[in-house]
């Protein structure tokens, strides 16, 4: 781990709810200055690029802070067990999200967020070997649509720009390169 090269000299919270956390913390840069951070404290979240022959489940659902309906790959945190093994978090995701269970869920690789203001790391898996089991969707998720795309479509989408989804965009390119799909 790093030495860190700004100090913390003070820690206010300034807004908590179920899902996160936010923070106000007064720090010291190395050149002496003083300043403020805004850190939004979120346990860690799995994304799942569930893709089976030839097809790639995302979701759709409506998000409020850019107004407007989104798809992406199934992902999630469980802010009622922010420790969940990460490897459980993808599992419960897809199945909640896609009504999926897959046979094959292989660890693509961890992923910071939105490092500049957001301390959460998204764990990235591939599921393969799909097969239906029934939904369990949480109550905010309760406008969520899932579909099946061709891969072909699916990376169509996002040169297009109608996938938007930093995480789904940056998790599909990490497995790629890495020759998992």
């Amino acid at each position: 781990m790093d030495k860190p090269v700004i100090k913390q000299l003070d820690s206010k919270i300034v807004y908590q709810n179920k899902w996160m956390t936010v923070r106000e913390d007064k720090i010291l840069r190395p050149s002496g200055a003083e300043g403020i951070y805004g850190v939004v404290d979120k346990p860690d979240c799995a994304a799942i690029l569930a893709i089976d022959n030839g097809l790639i489940h995302l979701v759709q659902q409506y998000r409020y802070t850019v107004q407007q309906r989104c798809w992406e790959i199934p992902q999630g945190a469980w802010e009622s067990n922010p420790d969940a093994d990460h490897a459980e978090l993808a599992k419960g995701e897809l199945r909640e999200e896609t009504g999926m269970q897959a046979q094959s869920m292989v660890y693509v690789g961890a992923q910071f967020v939105a490092y500049g203001f957001l301390n959460q790391t998204c764990h990235v898996y591939l599921a393969s070997q799909l097969s239906e089991v029934g939904k369990q969707r949480d109550e905010e998720e309760e406008d969520l649509i899932s579909q099946a795309f061709l891969v072909a479509d699916f990376e169509r989408m996002i040169v297009d720009g109608e996938i938007k989804d930093t995480v789904t965009i940056a998790a599909y390119g990490l497995a790629k390169l890495k020759g998992l799909v």
